[in-house]
C-alpha cells in the first residue's frame, strides 16, 4: 500500500504480479502521484502469493483480494485473469467495489470457453510442441518468466469457470469501464459492457491482449475514468 487518499487495487492478469504488471508500466506510480492510496495484490499463484499445484485451489480467487481491502469501498483496475476476479467479486461482494475497471476481457466473460483451443493451451503448458500455435507460444513463455511457477499456473487454466450470466452482471450497478484491444483474442468487449449496468467501452486500436496494460490509451481511458489524471 502506498499513497494516501481513496483506495485503488490493482489486480494482475495469468502469469504476471502486481510488481511485474502495475508498477513495471509506471500505472502504479501515476495512480500515486494522484493521490491515490494504491493496493496491490497477487493471486493466488503469483507473484508473492502461495502457488498451490491443486486446480481445486484455485476455485474462489477473489479471497487474497478479499483479504487485502479496506473496510471503505475502493475503486479497483484488473486485467485479464484479474479482471474476471475483479468482476466476480462485484457480483458475489456488493459495495465493496465502487468503481471498477476490467481491461482484457470482454467477450470471453460471458461466453462459454472454447474447450478445443483451452485444452491445447493446457497441454502445451505440460510440455506439448507449440511451434504452429503462437498463443500457445506465447502462454508458455508467460509462464516460464521469472518466479513464475508453471505448474502452479498451468493448475489455474485447469479450474472449473462458467462465463458471467446476464442476471449476475445485473448486479454490477457501479460504473464500470471495459477496456479491450481490437487484436484481443478475448474481445470483443461489446458483449460484456452492454450487459453492465453501467458499463462503458473504450476499444484501443491495433492492441493485443498482451500488450493492454502497457498501453497509452489504456493509461488515459483509465486515469480519466478514475478521476485520477495526475497534477
Amino acid at each position: 500500500m502506498a499513497g494516501v487518499g481513496h483506495s485503488i487495487v490493482l489486480v494482475h492478469g495469468w502469469g504476471g504480479s502486481f510488481d511485474a504488471t502495475w508498477r513495471s508500466s509506471g500505472f502504479a506510480d501515476l495512480l500515486q502521484d494522484a493521490g491515490l492510496r494504491v493496493i496491490g495484490v497477487d493471486l493466488l499463484g503469483h507473484g508473492n502469493a502461495p502457488k498451490p499445484h491443486d486446480p481445486e485451489s484455485y476455485s474462489d480467487l477473489t479471497e487474497r483480494i478479499l483479504d487485502a481491502l479496506p473496510d471503505e469501498p475502493v475503486s479497483a483496475v484488473g486485467f485479464s485473469l484479474g479482471a474476471l476476479t475483479l468482476l466476480r467479486l462485484a457480483v458475489d461482494h456488493p459495495g465493496r467495489i465502487n468503481r471498477l475497471v476490467v481491461a482484457g476481457i470482454g467477450r470471453n466473460a460471458v461466453e462459454s470457453t472454447d474447450e478445443a483451443s483451452h485444452s491445447r493451451l493446457i497441454r502445451a503448458l505440460e510440455g506439448a510442441a507449440t511451434e504452429e500455435d503462437n498463443l500457445a507460444r506465447l502462454f508458455v513463455q508467460y509462464a516460464e518468466q521469472p518466479g513464475n511457477d508453471r505448474v502452479a499456473l498451468t493448475a489455474i487454466m485447469k479450474r472449473r469457470r462458467q462465463p458471467f450470466t446476464s442476471e449476475e452482471l445485473a448486479r454490477v450497478d457501479i460504473p464500470t469501464l471495459v477496456v479491450i484491444g481490437d487484436k484481443d483474442f478475448a474481445g470483443p468487449g461489446e458483449p460484456l459492457a452492454s450487459r453492465l449496468p453501467r458499463g462503458e467501452l473504450v476499444t484501443l486500436k491495433n492492441v493485443d491482449h498482451f500488450a493492454t496494460t502497457e498501453n497509452f490509451g489504456f493509461f488515459d481511458a483509465a486515469l480519466e475514468f478514475l478521476g485520477a489524471i495526475p497534477s
